[in-house]
């Protein structure tokens, strides 16, 4: 399986992702090397857009677990 490489921007007033596909990789060595810098290329401006990496079997999986909305981290107990 590939491993995808997407620009992900995310609209803060609808919370809704959009994608931009840069390229996929067979080997993960090669994947992290590109996203790694696309990010260093990237505007430090813009905090609503990210370089992501996924995993997946092909670009519509890949595209359907970027989309999911990710859980809140919960640090620590209450």
């Amino acid at each position: 399986m590939p491993y995808f490489i997407y620009f992900v921007t995310t609209n803060p007033a609808t919370n809704t992702k959009s994608l931009e596909f840069i390229d996929s990789k067979d080997n993960y060595r090669e994947a992290r090397a590109l996203a790694r810098d696309t990010r260093a290329g990237m505007e430090k401006g813009n905090p609503n857009r990210e370089c992501r990496m996924t995993f997946a079997k092909n670009d519509v999986e890949a595209e359907k677990l970027l989309s999911a909305p990710r859980e809140e981290r919960v640090i620590g107990e209450d």
